[in-house]
């Protein structure tokens, strides 16, 4: 399915990632213990939307019940065999399981099986890497890539002058010295750790920047939740929003009106999927740096889903990886529109668990008054009770007020407005830089940032 990116003879440069993806046809396998699905949770359905989002086409699906993982081939080597007649009778070359195998289980069954044999995380970094736009994105997907091959280099060497293009082998023919491989692998390594650390410090000035003068709002949810379509219903901003996993990778901000002339900033960030890659997680920190410097994040939930309440769980343990578990949520119940009949009760639990929480359907645009009057009050309370007088010929800064002061009153005395209202201390800061045409009469208790 794609080009090897990590295989790139010329490692400085780290071209982009450029994957072609196919409509293979697939055998995907689950071998569950007693307790590994959610309750509700049907075996394979995540990982077939997966498979589709990567390109695949799905010809049999094979679910084996088990007590425990076998160590050499993590199913049992009877039921790999099964899944090789399977497999030829099908004229299949490719299984995807719905699990992390160790390099030495993936070689085993290759052996068995006689096809590729792709494991959970190789298949969502293959996604990830086929959704990769920016610079700082593909540095992340590259990284998590190579960290991901390092110790499968045997499994690769072996096999990539045998078979071509597809899913889990992002590569042309191997050298035949592994010491050679792992060298070049381990230098790519440390130049993208490199890398992502300079786009890390970049990106991570350019938030600070936006700190202080405006609420910062950061949207964060399991893939698929509804971020994308909600960041286009509040501020109009035309991103992608098609029905697939992973469709944003690259974070967008864009302004959200809170009305009465006043905006926030609010970021859209990569999905989360229970079961994440670690060094996924590890590698797209700079991505989630929005989601750090938020002053609050909107937690998308698909209300629709019988394992919303398993999908928050899995946002909120990478939330905490990332060093976002303190800060404050609001969750935000999606996707009200497709609740119905016996799913009514489960929503209604939930929202009493979450009393805060807002519902609404960003599709058909219900409920979005009432939370952008939420978030107009979060950013307020953010704010304390200032009196200012402008010189009203002064248009520049009256522009500025307009869009950061929180005003609650005003009088007009010939030139100069009296105006009553809140406003944070970097924006009280901002406004003396207009010199003589603002005058701060009165704040107290004094404003903090947001």
């Amino acid at each position: 399915m794609a080009k090897d990116l990590t295989r790139d003879r010329q490692l400085a440069g780290h071209r982009p990632v450029h994957l072609t993806v196919g409509r293979e046809r697939v055998i995907l396998v689950g071998g569950y213990r007693p307790g590994d699905l959610a309750t509700g949770e049907e075996p394979l359905e995540e990982l077939e939307r997966l498979a589709d989002t990567a390109g695949a086409h799905v010809i049999a699906k094979v679910v084996q019940r088990m007590r425990e993982i076998h160590p050499g081939t993590y199913i049992g080597r009877g039921k790999a065999e099964e899944i090789a007649d399977l497999a030829k009778r099908e004229k299949c070359r490719c299984v995807i399981f719905d699990h992390d195998l160790t390099p030495s289980q993936t070689r085993s069954l290759e052996e068995v099986i006689e096809g590729k044999v792709v494991d959970r995380t190789d298949l969502i970094l293959d996604i990830f890497a086929s959704r990769a736009r920016t610079r700082m994105a593909k540095v992340q997907v590259n990284l998590a890539l190579a960290e991901y091959r390092l110790p499968r280099l045997r499994r690769l060497w072996t096999h990539l002058e045998k078979q071509e293009g597809g899913i889990g082998m992002r590569g042309g023919a191997g050298e035949r010295q592994i010491e050679t491989d792992r060298r070049m692998l381990g230098k790519q390594i440390r130049d993208l750790k490199n890398e992502l650390a300079q786009i890390q410090a970049r990106k991570e000035r350019m938030v600070r920047a936006r700190q202080g003068e405006h609420f910062l709002v950061s949207l964060v949810g399991y893939t698929n939740a509804g971020k994308s379509t909600l960041m286009r219903a509040l501020t109009g901003e035309d991103v992608s929003v098609n029905d697939q996993l992973f469709e944003t990778l690259d974070t967008r901000t864009a302004a959200l009106k809170l009305g009465g002339g006043l905006q926030a900033l609010l970021s859209d960030t990569v999905g989360f999927i229970r079961r994440l890659p670690h060094h996924l997680v590890a590698s797209f920190h700079a991505t989630l740096e929005e989601a750090r410097s938020a002053d609050l994040l909107l937690h998308v939930v698909d209300l629709s889903s019988p394992l919303a309440r398993e999908q928050m769980a899995a946002v909120d343990e990478v939330l905490r990886d990332v060093g976002c578990g303190g800060k404050e949520v609001l969750h935000v119940f999606n996707k009200t529109d497709r609740v119905h009949g016996d799913q009514e009760i489960e929503a209604g639990l939930l929202q009493h668990e979450y009393p805060g929480a807002v519902r609404i359907s960003a599709l058909h645009r219900q409920g979005l008054d009432r939370l952008r009057a939420i978030l107009r009050e979060r950013a307020r309370t953010c704010a304390a009770p200032v009196k200012l007088s402008v010189y009203a010929g002064d248009g520049k800064a009256l522009a500025f007020i307009a869009t950061h002061f929180f005003e609650e009153g005003r009088e007009a005395d010939g030139d100069w407005i009296t105006l009553r209202g809140r406003a944070t201390a970097p924006v009280l800061e901002r406004l003396r830089t207009f010199g003589d045409t603002v005058r701060i009469l009165d704040r107290l208790p004094e404003p903090r940032t947001w």
